[in-house]
Parts: C-alpha cells; sequence; structure tokens
C-alpha cells in the first residue's frame, strides 16, 4: 500500500506542478513557441538527474521514496526527463548506438503514431 501512495501522492504534484508552470510560463510568455512545455521538459531533466544522483550516489532513500521522486513527480512532470535519464543510462554503458536510437526513434515514431492516430481518430 504504500508503494501506490508513493506513486500516487508523486504523480499529483508532479501533475500539478507542470500544469501551473507550463500555465504560468504561456500566460507570461505567450503562445508564439510552447514555452511553458519546454521549460517543464528541461526542469523535468535537470530534477530526474538530481534525483537520480541523489538516491543513488548521496543518500540512501527507500524504493518507496525513489517512487515518489522519479516514477511519481517526474512522470507525472514530464515524461522527457525520463527519456533522456535512460538515454543517459545507455550512453554511460558505451552503447551509443541504441542511445541514439532511442532519442530518434521516441521522436520520430512519436511523430507518426500521433499523425497516424490523428488519422484513425479522424476516421471513426
Amino acid at each position: 500500500m504504500a508503494t501506490w501512495l508513493s506513486l500516487a501522492a508523486g504523480s499529483l504534484a508532479g501533475g500539478l506542478a507542470r500544469y501551473f508552470m507550463a500555465g504560468g510560463v504561456h500566460r507570461a510568455l505567450g503562445a508564439a513557441f510552447p514555452y511553458g512545455t519546454f521549460l517543464v521538459n528541461m526542469s523535468g531533466c535537470f530534477l530526474i538527474g538530481l534525483f537520480d544522483c541523489l538516491t543513488a550516489e548521496r543518500f540512501a532513500l527507500s524504493p518507496a521514496a525513489r517512487l515518489l521522486l522519479m516514477t511519481g513527480f517526474c512522470g507525472a512532470f514530464t515524461t522527457f526527463s525520463t527519456l533522456i535519464l535512460e538515454t543517459s543510462n545507455l550512453m554511460k554503458g558505451g552503447d551509443f548506438v541504441r542511445a541514439l536510437l532511442n532519442v530518434a526513434g521516441s521522436l520520430v515514431g512519436g511523430l507518426i503514431l500521433l499523425r497516424l492516430g490523428t488519422l484513425v481518430g479522424r476516421s471513426l
């Protein structure tokens, strides 16, 4: 039960943080560029890197705390940060080809599947 509560609490906090941060930036800077989403993605990358380092190298946090911070908060805040962390881990292991495939595949595949989903949605 503690696992579920940790995940739920982190997800709620991350989702709210994303909503308020992206919305505030959008209101402040306008809609000419997705500044809010960009800032959320970049700050999410910083946070997941910080949390990963702190939980792996500095502090012995419980699996529930790691779940709250990384999967819950960062996952709800932005999944882009997870993509970058996993790509970085591939690079740390020397697997640069898979790292490149992960980034390129996620971006290109995501754009293609978004368009495919749009086409399917319009045909229904």
